[in-house]
């Protein structure tokens, strides 16, 4: 019984040092930090904060390969349903965008008319 008062006191103690850093690690209760506390708490950030920047750097790589993928794969099934249809596959997405801003370049006009299927690539 008494070794379990024991660890439980040591438990509790270890509980209120780990508070007491996460708050300094939150910038808070830094009153009683010495500079080279402070200094050693900045490491400590700067370190988490690379960390975190890789593992984000990590994640958006991986979803920037991910989307790559898909793109592929959409194009091709762009290019399959195109030639099922007959029609003209766009080479490159840019075609699209470069014909709607050559478009709303070109004119203040809003064509109010209704088409199906790919856009002509005209401007009025």
């Amino acid at each position: 019984m008494q070794q379990l008062r024991h660890e439980s006191a040591n438990m509790a103690k270890k509980i209120e040092i780990i508070e007491i850093s996460q708050r300094k690690l939150l910038g808070k209760d830094l009153d009683s930090c010495s500079p080279e506390e402070l200094q050693d708490i900045g490491n400590q950030i700067e370190t988490s904060l690379s960390n975190i920047r890789a593992r984000k750097t990590q994640l958006f790589q991986e979803q920037i390969e991910q989307l790559q993928e898909k793109e592929t794969l959409l194009l091709m099934e762009n290019a399959r349903l195109a030639k099922q249809c007959g029609a003209q596959p766009f080479q490159q997405s840019n075609q699209v965008v470069s014909y709607l801003s050559s478009c709303s370049k070109s004119s203040d006009i809003v064509e109010t008319d209704l088409y199906i299927g790919l856009p002509q690539m005209r401007c009025l």
